[in-house]
């Protein structure tokens, strides 16, 4: 087993990462920088993309690991509760946190964030396992 998917096979990335995700989605409002000062539209929606796309792929490897190879249901879990996670943070931003909103785009971000990372997922854990069997065949 190479040195990345032994570290990806551990907890902690993706626990640090959920954990980042947390801590950026729960920073105030006025710490946050202004819109305006971004050049680029919907700037904030590819970081929920991206963060949303992560956290699957983290989780996706450390289970990968951690049960049966045969059992493809995990994935889709992991896909479903990173949906629920981005949907309560919303929630979160709208009653708990000062000057955030909730935003439906963010939510529709976050699924199609945690749609790529399930699609990555799966790609690579299973497509990458049987080009690796028909190596070792060869």
């Amino acid at each position: 087993m190479s040195m990345q998917k032994k570290i990806l096979a551990k907890r902690y990335p993706a626990l640090i990462w959920t954990l980042i995700i947390f801590i950026l989605l729960t920073i105030p409002g006025s710490l946050l920088p202004p819109e305006p000062g971004f050049k680029i539209p919907d700037f904030d929606k590819y970081i929920h993309i991206g963060i949303f796309c992560v956290f699957v792929v983290l989780w996706s490897f450390y289970f990968a690991a951690k049960t049966d190879k045969k059992n493809r249901s995990i994935f889709f879990v992991l896909f479903i509760s990173a949906c629920l996670y981005g949907i309560t943070m919303e929630y979160v931003q709208k009653y708990f946190i000062p000057r955030r909103d909730f935003d439906v785009e963010d939510i529709l971000a976050d699924v199609i964030g945690s749609a790529l990372g399930f699609i990555i997922s799966v790609s690579v854990i299973f497509f990458g396992r049987d080009r690796e069997k028909v190596k070792k065949k060869k």
